[in-house]
């Protein structure tokens, strides 16, 4: 029932005249009085409900290399998927070439005016730092996902604790390679020293055989910039270069890898260990190509960034909530 002139008297505690007349904005009404009146009339709702206001929706841009990486692939899948979920913002994806700094770069600069926050996948370049802090000071909130960035303005990072996923990786190794048989020999593939996750995982991983597996020595060191072909063609190389015991696997690559174990019918042989559980990855799993995967979570890294880069356009900080590690074996492979 709507709110009658009366009532509002009452309560703002002058007559029912002074009260038409501030509400039909005719003279001889205070404005203090004006006021009080119309506050009084808002308050009981004699104007009807509110009018809610909605906040703008919120521009994301999200910034991924671009290649054969299936891990990204998803990601960019579940970051439009919680976008379309949360109906608060907006998500544009722009894929680049991250191993060519001056563009990647450019393309992060091309963010101001364009995107009120953005997450960034990316390697620790100076170009790329310096786009980034001038990204940031524009005022787009900005956040590193997947391989930190330490040195740049960021409202924070989404990912795992890289070292302690190379140490993992390490130990796992270890474990897996028999104690009473002498020296062992791995090779290492990695996308890029110039992400800071890849030589974290590194760094982990050489740590942990330093301290507890001396008997495992680096037999080969191959940078293939995360392409499964270049992959592949590094792992035949790599077998016919001499025996080896073992590949880590730290970036993306590993269906080159798989191929080239499965062609020399060495994928039962030698101990396999790779990161991100994607449709290649559980069906090495399954026939035993590769011994364990190390997983990520890209579901809980998109929507951890885009709560992060939303809270933070709105004001608001957030808690960190890093992804946990999980080993999947092919016996817990869990559901799609």
């Amino acid at each position: 029932m709507r709110t009658t002139v009366a009532r509002i008297a009452r309560e703002a505690g002058v007559s029912p005249a002074t009260v038409d007349r501030a509400l039909n904005n005719r003279d001889g009404v205070r404005p203090r009085t004006r006021d009080i009146v119309l506050q009084v009339a808002a308050r009981l709702g004699y104007f009807g409900p509110a009018a809610q206001e909605t906040p703008p929706r919120v521009r994301l841009a999200f910034v991924l290399p671009v290649g054969t990486n299936t891990f990204l692939h998803t990601l960019r899948r579940h970051l439009i998927e919680e976008s379309q979920a949360r109906g608060d913002c907006d998500v544009s994806i722009h894929q680049i070439e991250s191993f060519e700094p001056a563009r990647l770069a450019d393309e992060v600069l091309s963010l101001r005016g364009t995107a009120d926050a953005a997450g960034l996948v990316a390697p620790d370049h100076p170009e790329v730092r310096e786009a980034i802090n001038t990204l940031a000071n524009s005022g787009v909130k900005t956040c590193t996902m997947v391989s930190d960035i330490h040195t740049v303005k960021k409202v924070g990072y989404v990912g795992i604790d890289n070292r302690a996923a190379g140490r993992l990786a390490g130990l796992l190794l270890g474990r897996f390679l028999p104690a009473g048989d002498g020296e062992h020999r791995v090779a290492l593939f990695m996308g890029s020293l110039a992400y800071r996750g890849h030589e974290e995982r590194e760094m982990g991983f050489r740590s942990i055989l330093a301290e507890e597996f001396r008997r495992i020595t680096i037999a080969g060191h191959y940078e293939v910039s995360d392409d499964r072909e270049l992959a592949y063609r590094a792992t035949l190389r790599m077998l016919d270069a001499g025996e080896i015991s073992a590949i880590y696997s730290i970036g993306a690559g590993n269906q080159g890898i798989a191929r080239a174990l499965r062609e020399r019918r060495l994928e039962r042989r030698i101990v396999f260990i790779g990161h991100d559980l994607t449709d290649a990855t559980r069906i090495m799993l399954l026939d035993r190509t590769i011994d364990a995967v190390i997983e990520q979570n890209p579901k809980v890294q998109a929507r951890e960034a885009i709560r992060l880069l939303v809270s933070a356009v709105n004001g608001k900080s957030e808690p960190d909530y890093p992804p946990r590690l999980q080993v999947i074996f092919r016996e817990n492979i869990p559901a799609i």
